[in-house]
């Protein structure tokens, strides 16, 4: 059967936001090889996705009696808003950044293609350039315009022959439904843990048929989720792993069996949070673990803990610490405040004000005059010396001043 197995990947778009709709034109299209037009037998045939960081899963397993009878089959994303013009669907979608698209029958890989620009793969997709990824005649690869390409969908090319009669075909009706957050790290009981589901399409949505798909299990769901609306399944009657040491898969699983999306949370979970869809980045959905939980609400994305009054969250750690009070500082009279280094100063003893305050002070000058006085009775004093030790030579000069004669 391996050697009648001839066909590769044709062309491959992860689907883009247009409109505020996302995953619009997301596909695979897989051709036959040969120029036989006999109907190839796809059974086992597996479909795998290895994403940016490496996680692989598997996005199809074609099911027995299941054959290629056209030149090409179409598969797109089972929540893409073109899904129904698809030959048949797959639950996760792709990004913009991949390590790998696999064909894989009988744990041989047959073909693949990536896009990441590494080497030897193709360049990425980009938000704002809409592009097909297609392979050439030649077989090499090239990016076309969402607008240049034809998309071959042959409403007849995949073919299903049973030996028995072919049950009545079940009619999906959870096609809208995504998930968007999950709680499994509980507090103190498991029936705190809860699955949050969300209707991104505009009619109501019949839950009844449709399940969650943990461990190989299936869990029923039941009730409405209205437009846009969301759902919450507490698990009461099931648990999912607290803190996996390894990636933690949950399937929304249609009512015809079909894998409408595929929920997968990673090690690291903590009390107090849940682990929630934030919105796309690049085509990539972006899940983080928040502090914010949500439950029936639209999801918010909080970093760290809430903190109870008087503290705030050290950043650092992620714990909550006591706000310290600041006092203002009051210097001893003598003393100023050193604004740079926080500390007290004495007052220099030639102040020039631009420390310390000055205040005016109000004094007499009496220096001059001190020096004054001294001077004058310096000269007397030597005035009267002269006089008295040249008295004679002074009255032979003067003559007969009574001043100097004898008594």
């Amino acid at each position: 059967m391996k050697d009648k197995l001839d066909i590769f990947i044709k062309a491959v778009n992860p689907g883009y936001t247009i409109d505020g709709v996302s995953n619009v034109g997301e596909m695979i299209e897989i051709s036959r090889g040969g120029d036989s037009d006999e109907m190839i037998l796809l059974a086992g045939l597996i479909i795998d996705y290895t994403n940016s960081s490496g996680n692989r899963s598997v996005l199809l397993e074609i099911p027995e009696h299941t054959y290629l009878a056209g030149e090409s089959i179409l598969l797109r994303l089972a929540s893409s808003p073109e899904s129904e013009l698809a030959a048949t669907t797959y639950g996760k979608t792709m990004a913009f950044k991949a390590k790998g698209l696999r064909l894989v029958y009988e744990e041989e890989v047959i073909d693949e293609v990536c896009w990441d620009s590494s080497e030897g793969c193709e360049k990425e997709f980009k938000s704002k350039e809409p592009t097909v990824l297609v392979r050439g005649e030649d077989k090499t690869w090239l990016h076309m315009p969402v607008s240049e390409y034809e998309l071959k969908y042959e409403p007849e090319s995949v073919v299903v022959i049973k030996p028995e009669v072919e049950e009545e075909k079940t009619i999906p009706q959870c096609r809208d439904l995504a998930f968007s957050e999950i709680l499994s790290y509980y507090s103190e009981s498991q029936s705190e843990q809860f699955i949050e589901i969300h209707n991104v399409g505009t009619e109501e949505v019949k839950l009844d048929g449709c399940s969650l798909k943990y461990k190989n299990k299936l869990h029923p769901l039941e009730g409405t989720v209205g437009a846009k609306g969301y759902f919450v399944r507490y698990l009461t009657d099931f648990t999912v792993a607290k803190d996996p040491s390894k990636v933690g898969v949950v399937e929304l699983v249609d009512t015809d069996g079909v894998t409408v999306d595929v929920l997968e949370y990673s090690h690291g979970q903590k009390k107090g949070t849940s682990y929630a869809f934030i919105g796309y980045d690049d085509g990539d959905e972006m899940w983080e673990r928040t502090y914010a939980i949500t439950p029936g609400f639209e999801n918010r994305y909080q970093e760290y803990r809430s903190c109870e009054a008087g503290k705030v969250i050290n950043p650092e750690t992620g714990n909550c610490v006591k706000v310290e009070e600041e006092v203002e500082k009051v210097c001893k009279e003598g003393y100023y405040l050193n604004e740079e280094t926080g500390r007290c100063n004495k007052v220099p003893a030639e102040n020039t004000g631009t420390v310390y305050a000055l205040e005016p002070e109000v004094y007499e000058e009496k220096s001059s005059f001190v020096g004054v006085t001294a001077v004058l009775i310096v000269v007397t004093a030597a005035l009267v010396y002269v006089i008295y030790e040249f008295r004679h030579e002074i009255k032979k000069k003067i003559g007969g001043f009574r001043f100097f004669k004898r008594r």
